[in-house]
């Protein structure tokens, strides 16, 4: 066991077991220990040890001059921070409306069977974890269940057997040219209705979406892959970790913005209109992967 450079925290026992002071200071410094930058620092935290643990809060609080009951304030403020070890794998069912008149339940229900455990929980082997939200933005799909980031649609009961099992083979396994949950969408501005399609610029192999984005005092271009599921891009600067960056219709030179915040992070949606009918939005926070897909 390390000395002196090591917090113990009894509860993790799916991540480390330790939080290593030089690891969070590591953290610290790349932000320069900017209290604006709480949430970045936060979200790098829960991806070196899977969850917040208190001793790394107790760190930033100490490290920044912030008040630890501020610290835990964003960290419990935002679904996507766990104050409590889960699993390797992250399973999130929908139960909304939508989802809940087309069986939503009877696929939950059999999710804790075959996991044995309750939403909310974590299974003792530290595999899964279980959470179920009131809408996933994907209504028209459902039910809907989000494994490790991957949308599953139109879910049954006799469906979720297989999907516990590709999630432990790994996700990351399948081919994204062969894999049916992932599917190209041709998407159009929501004011000038002109397409953000960029046959010049390929990524998956597909015609990327090309928009312009402002982030800081900086105004350049992203390129989106077109593939729903994927989250590869391409950007002419660095985006911060965490940033809110806005984004710009290339043709008429109006902001993409929506009403609705993101369900994990409260960031601003940035809507585009799907060829064909229905609307695609992502999360316009740098690092949070939350996007909704309704098709009409």
């Amino acid at each position: 066991m390390k000395q002196d450079t090591a917090i113990s925290n009894k509860d993790n026992t799916c991540a480390k077991e330790e939080v290593d002071l030089k690891d969070v200071l590591g953290i610290l410094e790349k932000h320069n220990g900017d209290k604006g930058g709480l949430i970045a620092i936060l979200e790098e935290i829960q991806a070196e040890y899977g969850y917040l643990p208190e001793g790394a809060l107790r760190i930033v609080s100490d490290k920044t001059g912030r008040p630890l009951v501020d610290v835990y304030s964003v960290a419990t403020f935002y679904r996507s921070f766990s104050l409590k070890p889960r699993g390797k794998h992250l399973i999130c069912a929908c139960l909304g409306t939508a989802c809940h008149v087309r069986g939503a339940p009877r696929v939950v229900e059999e999710l804790k069977q075959q996991l044995g455990i309750k939403a909310g929980q974590t299974t003792p082997d530290k595999q899964f974890t279980l959470e179920t939200v009131n809408c996933l933005g994907a209504c028209a799909l459902g039910p809907v269940v989000v494994i490790d980031g991957h949308y599953f649609s139109k879910v049954r009961k006799s469906r979720v057997g297989q999907l516990l099992d590709d999630a432990l083979n790994g996700f990351g396994k399948i081919e994204i040219g062969k894999d049916k949950r992932i599917f190209p969408i041709d998407v159009t501005c929501p004011h000038c209705n002109r397409s953000l399609m960029d046959e010049t610029f390929a990524i998956d192999g597909y015609p990327s979406i090309r928009v312009t984005i402002s982030s800081g005092h900086k105004e350049g271009w992203l390129r989106l892959s077109s593939l729903y599921g994927s989250y590869n891009t391409s950007t002419e600067f660095e985006i911060p970790s965490g940033a809110i960056v806005s984004f710009i219709c290339p043709h008429c030179c109006r902001e993409l913005h929506s009403t609705s915040g993101c369900s994990v992070c409260e960031a601003p949606m940035v809507p585009m209109l799907v060829d064909g009918g229905g609307i695609v939005q992502i999360c316009s926070r740098h690092g949070c992967k939350n996007h909704m897909l309704d098709l009409a």
